[in-house]
């Protein structure tokens, strides 16, 4: 038998993507244009039922859906196997995910486990979850990027997100311009130890991180055009995931900086937040213009140093150290014997983060 495992890789695009003002009676609609009959199972948070739950569930069941409701307020393997075990008793032919990274992830890799297509309706723009094929779930104490299933659908609702805390956009925005340096610790892996890359992908997240960079003064507005600009640069980089068939493009040192930080620091500040620090840090070690990216954050009133992320400064100089552990397989710029501390310390000073 050929193996022909190394001389492929799979693609998990949206077949439909929504974005607009006052979308959510559109659901149901979407859900049948779709194919989905007789069942659904929707997943919400515990805050916003009333904010988007409720007419998402009145949409499904004008559209004739039977509508099982879960409750969402963890993000780990527990919570993912309630969410399995929910599925197999009501049987849905959809999951739809309604709220923020948390009940996406659920949803996402839940309904992949058993087979089941899912819907993603954001109600916040805080990461690049919302359209991505991988989940982030707890597992202990350890947090897991695991291969999960990109959503059929998004549908994005920018009346609904425009009225999350400002915070969670600007996190969202951290996430973006983080592929500023995920791109270039890719390009690295493929030169030095020849793993796969593609120039698509690549180019895509790049663009994403470049738009957010060049739009910042205005998305610090909070208006909803800059809004839709944050939710389909963070929708774009999904999709370059799904094409790249992994988190390559989008995830690097930047982000095994901050899983680093949330093993290490006692209440870690948000995933987009501390990717963003991270980037800055990252893009000075690729030589890169880490000013533009500090720049940048500061624009849009994100954190730029570790009092900003609230994160004493030793946790950030030993989660430099260990980032490179996280995931070894992955190589970055940290290369795989990482940072030694003193390095560590001086890289943090140098780019202002201490």
């Amino acid at each position: 038998m050929v193996d022909v495992s190394s001389s492929f890789h799979r693609m998990q695009l949206p077949r439909e993507i929504v974005v607009g003002s006052r979308i959510l009676q559109l659901v149901g609609e979407t859900c049948r244009r779709l194919g989905f009959t007789h069942s659904s199972l929707v997943l919400i948070g515990p805050y916003t039922h009333d904010i988007a739950g409720k007419t998402v569930i009145e949409s499904l069941q004008n559209a004739g859906f039977r509508v099982t409701e879960l409750i969402i307020e963890q993000s780990n393997v527990a919570t993912v196997e309630l969410l399995r075990k929910g599925i197999r008793k009501s049987k849905p032919s959809v999951v739809l995910g309604i709220g923020g990274g948390k009940v996406i992830d659920v949803a996402k890799l839940g309904s992949a486990e058993e087979g089941v297509p899912f819907v993603s309706v954001p109600t916040a723009a805080s990461h690049d979850g919302i359209a991505s094929p991988r989940a982030s779930i707890k597992d202990g104490d350890k947090s897991l990027s695991v291969e999960a299933q990109a959503p059929v659908a998004i549908i994005a609702d920018t009346n609904v997100i425009i009225r999350s805390p400002y915070r969670l956009t600007a996190s969202g925005c951290g996430d973006i311009i983080a592929k500023y340096t995920s791109v270039r610790d890719w390009r690295l892996a493929h030169k030095l130890k020849g793993e796969y890359y593609g120039e698509y992908a690549a180019s895509l997240a790049l663009m994403c991180a470049r738009l957010v960079i060049r739009n910042a003064e205005l998305i610090r507005r909070n208006v909803e055009e800059s809004l839709r600009t944050v939710l389909e640069a963070l929708i774009s980089c999904g999709v370059a995931m799904g094409i790249a068939g992994s988190s390559r493009p989008c995830s690097g040192s930047e982000h095994l900086f901050s899983h680093a930080l949330d093993r290490l620091a006692p209440k870690s500040a948000l995933h987009g937040e501390q990717c963003g620090v991270g980037a800055i840090i990252m893009a000075y070690l690729h030589g890169a213009n880490w000013k533009l990216v500090r720049d940048s954050l500061r624009t849009i009133g994100a954190p730029t140093t570790a009092k900003e992320l609230g994160i004493e400064p030793n946790y950030v100089i030993e989660a430099l150290t260990i980032a490179h552990k996280i995931r070894p397989e992955r190589y970055t710029i940290l290369g795989e014997n990482g940072l030694t501390r003193g390095a560590a310390e001086r890289l943090a000073l140098a780019t202002g983060v201490l």
